[in-house]
């Protein structure tokens, strides 16, 4: 009985749910999109020379989406940081 009463409250909760893993998704696909614009301008050349990315390419992608990382989550770290030093804490 308690079942069919919770109903809506369940619903709610789903639909909160949906929106957070909505705006999750919309958060690391613009992280993404970002690293893949900021990299490719640093690491490749305007004229490809190759079909597939050579070893310098290669590098360089790789330390510059470590680094694009690294700092991402520094900068989330203290954000949550200073959010959490507000005047309500």
């Amino acid at each position: 009985m308690s079942f069919f009463m919770n109903s809506s409250a369940n619903q709610t909760v789903n639909m909160q749910n949906m929106a957070m893993a909505e705006q999750e998704l919309d958060m690391f696909t613009d992280l993404f999109n970002r690293i893949v614009s900021s990299c490719h301008e640093k690491c490749i050349p305007k004229t490809y020379i190759e079909g597939d990315l050579n070893k310098g390419e290669a590098v360089c992608i790789d330390r510059c989406v470590a680094k694009f990382l690294e700092v991402n989550k520094s900068v989330g770290a203290k954000l949550q940081q200073i959010s959490g030093a507000g005047p309500n804490a």
